[in-house]
């Protein structure tokens, strides 16, 4: 796991953005987040991926928009004025994750991120980096490096 720091106590600490998808937290790095906009409609692309809501403009960049729920098996939220796109980069490109709504900035300790544990049944290890505990409930740590991988047609 890259990029930690440390705390004026010396503790290891994560810098994370929560979000929320289908009433679940998930959490990803700051250092991977380039801004947070609020929700506008994409251009959609004929015959792309489910995921793939389209595209929008960025300042003059064309970005794909990604529904982050449907990119991890889950049913597609309804958008309101809450929901945001977490622009980000990954591998280098940049792209837009719909989300329900960003709920915290946090800097957790390492201590607080546990290991995903072993699930009876199919389940992508892959998307997971690991379980934060958060005195709010459990938070999933996404791993966008493996969720878009360089051979993904969304990160080439």
């Amino acid at each position: 796991m890259s990029n930690l720091s440390r705390d004026m106590n010396g503790q290891t600490t994560l810098d994370i953005i929560a979000f929320q998808l289908g009433g679940q937290t998930f959490c990803i790095q700051t250092t991977s987040v380039r801004e947070i906009r609020g929700w506008a409609p994409s251009t959609p692309l004929p015959h792309s991926s489910p995921e793939v809501l389209g595209i929008i403009n960025l300042r003059g960049t064309v970005i794909p928009t990604i529904d982050l729920s449907l990119k991890l098996g889950m049913r597609s939220g309804e958008r309101s004025e809450r929901s945001a796109i977490v622009v980000v980069e990954v591998s280098g490109k940049p792209m837009g994750l719909v989300v329900d709504q960003v709920t915290d900035m946090l800097s957790v300790t390492a201590d607080q991120l546990q290991p995903t544990p072993d699930i009876i049944g199919p389940f992508d290890r892959s998307c997971c980096e690991g379980i934060i505990t958060h005195m709010s409930g459990m938070i999933c740590f996404l791993n966008l490096n493996s969720m878009f991988a360089p051979g993904d047609t969304l990160a080439a």
